[in-house]
C-alpha cells in the first residue's frame, strides 16, 4: 500500500510534533501528535494552534515519543508492502527516526520503501484545508500526486 506522509516539527532540525499517513485508497488514516512544546516562534504561531483541527475519530491525547513509535509500528503491521511518499526529505527522516527507540533498538516493522518526490511549484500547505496540519497537508499531497498520474 502506498501512503502519503507529512510531518510537523519544531523548526529546522527540531523534534517531531505531529505525523500523518494517508493511504492511497482513502482508507484508515494515521495521525499522531507528540507531547512536544514548540520553541520556534513560527511553529508556535502557525502549527501548534491547528494540531487538533482533525476529525474527532483521529484525535488522541498527546503521545510520548516511545508511545508514538509503538502506535506507528502497530498501525503499519497490517500491511506487509508499505511505500511511504513525501515531498520533503525531512518528513522521511522524521518517520525513520521515530522507529528508532534506543541504541541498537527499533520498532519491529516489515520493510518500508521511503520515496522522496520533489515537487516544484506545489506547496502542500498552500493546497491544504488546514495549512501546516500534518493530516491535511498529507491529504493535499495525496490529491496532488494522484491527480498527476
Amino acid at each position: 500500500m502506498r501512503y502519503f506522509l507529512d510531518t510537523e516539527y519544531d523548526g529546522f532540525g527540531g523534534p517531531l510534533i505531529s505525523l500523518a499517513l494517508v493511504p492511497e485508497d482513502g482508507g484508515e488514516e494515521l495521525y499522531l501528535v507528540l507531547d512536544q512544546q514548540a520553541a520556534d516562534l513560527w511553529v508556535e504561531r502557525n502549527v501548534m494552534p491547528f494540531l487538533d483541527h482533525v476529525p474527532e475519530s483521529l484525535k488522541s491525547p498527546r503521545l510520548s515519543r516511545a508511545d508514538a513509535a509503538q502506535a506507528l509500528a502497530k498501525w503499519l503491521e497490517h500491511d506487509g508492502a508499505v511505500e511511504i511518499v513525501a515531498d520533503w526529505p525531512e518528513d522521511l527522516a522524521h518517520i525513520a527516526n521515530l522507529l528508532v527507540t534506543g541504541p541498537g533498538q527499533m520498532q519491529r516493522v516489515a520493510g518500508l520503501v521511503l520515496r522522496f518526490v520533489p515537487l516544484m511549484n506545489f506547496s502542500t500547505a498552500a493546497n491544504s484545508v488546514v495549512p501546516h496540519n500534518a493530516l491535511h497537508d498529507a491529504r493535499a499531497l495525496r490529491a496532488h500526486l494522484i491527480g498527476l498520474e
